[in-house]
């Protein structure tokens, strides 16, 4: 189940220093503007203890990890909506992610250029924030008229859209971003259609100096976005890109003792996953037997045949029951022959739902 989260930002906020870092994928990265013209995509494994857990219990052959993309969009500047700075090819590759990760600058460096001059993450929050609004203010703009005029004509379908353009022209008028809107089922099928850059639900990354990290709400650049993000009941994680630079060199044990030495509990990579998932509604399921452990992402709320056909299209077409056993449950029991005897493995149907954990084995027959 592939997802993809948008890195944007300003030009120089960090944003390919910290998509180098969590996907060491060597994105180009220097102290001018757009010098990342071409989406960079990285795939990177989730970090997760739980398949730790399983490969100690079921020592399988092989442990495969669940993955999750990112994609370095390059910097937004006023006026993409129109153009500039080549803003039309970047809001196109806005369009292509499930969710955004806006980074944000929260340090003061003589050394790197802010393109407008001065530090000033609200300020940049709401020049992208902007930019996307009038993008989309134009989609509908495109269909408002038309829509409109057939909608005069008493048709049905046509009101129904028309009643869903107008709100989000007003809002979109009043420089307020299509996710800060309250659809209903029926109307999100005709927001849907129009493929929005602002219903998209967006993370901020605040990228602070070393100096911050231990104690980044002293920091008041932050302060003031966690503040901006409250309005939208968007989340804020905290990240120094310059040094999520130096643990992407390390490796695991290495890796540890120095985010204890700066007195950090997590990586900023795992705080990345996690607030992504959690922005997406994701949710992971494992497979374990003696070939392979093995970690899925799927959507919290799927039915067990939804969640089998991520593995392979005919274990949903030929789905007869999920041999399922919580992952607490299994690594309380000790294996899966003692949570069979406590009764501890349940045998599900096609509407079951899958939850975060649950340790599955799928019957099928086609």
């Amino acid at each position: 189940m592939s997802l993809t989260a948008g890195i944007v930002g300003l030009p120089n906020v960090g944003k390919s220093t910290l998509f180098n870092a969590i996907t060491q994928a060597g994105a180009e990265s220097a102290n001018y503007p757009f010098c990342t013209i071409d989406p960079n995509v990285g795939i990177v494994e989730v970090p997760d203890h739980r398949l730790e857990k399983l490969t100690e219990l079921v020592k399988p052959q092989k442990t495969i990890p669940t993955t999750f993309e990112f994609t370095d969009i390059a910097g937004i500047v006023k006026g993409a909506s129109k153009g500039e700075g080549l803003g039309n090819q970047f809001l196109s590759h806005i369009r292509q992610v499930d969710a955004i990760c806006h980074v944000v600058r929260c340090f003061e460096d003589s050394n790197i250029t802010h393109v407008d001059g001065k530090v000033d993450p609200i300020s940049d929050i709401e020049t992208i924030n902007l930019e996307l609004i009038l993008a989309d203010l134009e989609t509908v703009a495109k269909r408002y008229d038309r829509v409109g005029k057939i909608a005069k004509q008493k048709d049905k379908e046509a009101m129904a859209e028309f009643s869903v353009l107008a709100k989000l022209k007003e809002a979109f008028e009043e420089e307020k971003p299509a996710r800060a809107i309250d659809f209903t089922k029926e109307e999100m099928k005709y927001v849907r259609q129009l493929h929005l850059l602002t219903v998209k639900p967006v993370l901020y990354v605040a990228n602070v100096g070393e100096e911050d990290i231990q104690h980044p709400d002293q920091n008041h650049f932050v302060q003031a976005v966690k503040e901006y993000a409250n309005k939208e009941n968007a989340e804020v994680i905290v990240v120094c890109a310059k040094i999520e630079s130096e643990i992407a060199e390390l490796d695991g044990e290495e890796k540890e003792m120095f985010l204890e030495e700066l007195g950090i509990k997590e990586s900023g990579l795992d705080q990345l996953i996690k607030a992504s998932y959690h922005l997406l509604g994701l949710a992971t399921y494992f497979t374990a037997g003696e070939k392979e452990v093995r970690a899925w992402t799927f959507r919290k709320g799927m039915k067990a045949p939804e969640a089998a056909g991520i593995i392979h299209s005919d274990f949903e077409r030929g789905f007869i029951r999920a041999e399922t056993v919580s992952f607490d449950d299994l690594v309380k029991a000790g294996s899966m022959a003692a949570a069979k005897e406590q009764g501890k493995v349940r045998l599900e149907g096609k509407d079951y739902l899958v939850q975060d954990g649950d340790v599955i084995h799928f019957r099928f027959n086609v």
